[in-house]
């Protein structure tokens, strides 16, 4: 038996304050088959004085993202088995 869980991410750039101040963002979506969706966010600010490379604040970006959505899939996790035991759970990180 096999399973597939979809997750999407979205990511983009938004200049800020100095030139080559750059913010990356990604946004990781995850869908169950079950119906669940949940989202983890991150971001990736490129200091001026860096050489610019889009590929290395996308990388930083979605590695927080989805340590972000990590983190939120452990506590629903932890609910579900909250729920069936009828105690608290709590897994660790």
């Amino acid at each position: 038996m096999s399973t597939t869980w979809d997750l999407t991410l979205h990511l983009s750039d938004a200049a800020r304050g100095e030139p080559g101040d750059v913010l990356t963002s990604a946004r990781a979506v995850l869908k169950t088959p079950s119906g669940v969706t949940l989202e983890g966010y991150g971001n990736a600010v490129r200091n001026p004085r860096d050489t610019p490379s889009r590929q290395i604040g996308e990388e930083i970006s979605t590695a927080r993202a989805l340590r972000d959505l990590s983190d939120r899939l452990l506590q629903v996790s932890s609910q579900d088995i909250s729920d069936v035991k009828h105690q608290q759970v709590r897994l660790d990180h």
